[in-house]
């Protein structure tokens, strides 16, 4: 049997990076971002492999993950966002907007985009995803990218 797998215990390379991180409920996107980061610097990321890219809001994050793609220089993007459901149907389109274009980017493109972005019920929800009682999220889309990445590989 043949299986493909990513053993990230001897997987320690480091590769060029773009994060997405959407500024709209940014005291929860900064803490995806420097959870991202700081695990990137863990796991010996230097800054030359890092790109941020900062946009407004969640719905903008394909476009950019889109231009960085087209760059072909990046191994993975990681999009990192919180919507968080209001009094609205807002949060239904923006949610899908997000997704959709993410995984067409990824598709299009044949490149890892990593979906970190927080669709949540309210605040509190979100705050335990950026370190709290669920982990963080932005930490787990830099294991989920690294993953990827190891994984590409073995099909080239």
């Amino acid at each position: 049997m043949n299986q493909i797998k990513a053993d990230l215990n001897h997987y320690r390379d480091s590769f060029p990076i773009a994060i997405v991180v959407s500024q709209f409920n940014h005291e929860i996107t900064h803490k995806l971002q420097q959870g991202a980061v700081d695990r990137l610097i863990e796991c010996g990321f230097t800054g030359e492999d890092i790109t941020v890219v900062e946009v407004p809001g969640a719905v903008e994050i394909p476009l950019i993950a889109q231009q960085l793609a087209k760059q072909n220089k990046y191994a993975a993007i990681i999009a990192l966002g919180a919507v968080i459901r209001g009094d609205t149907s807002h949060y239904d389109y923006v949610c899908q907007a997000v997704s959709t274009g993410c995984q067409r980017v990824a598709l299009d493109f044949n490149l890892p985009v990593i979906f970190g972005v927080l669709t949540t019920e309210n605040e509190a929800q979100a705050l335990d995803r950026v370190g709290g009682a669920h982990g963080h999220k932005g930490v787990d889309a830099v294991d989920c990218a690294r993953s990827m990445v190891a994984i590409f590989k073995q099909f080239r």
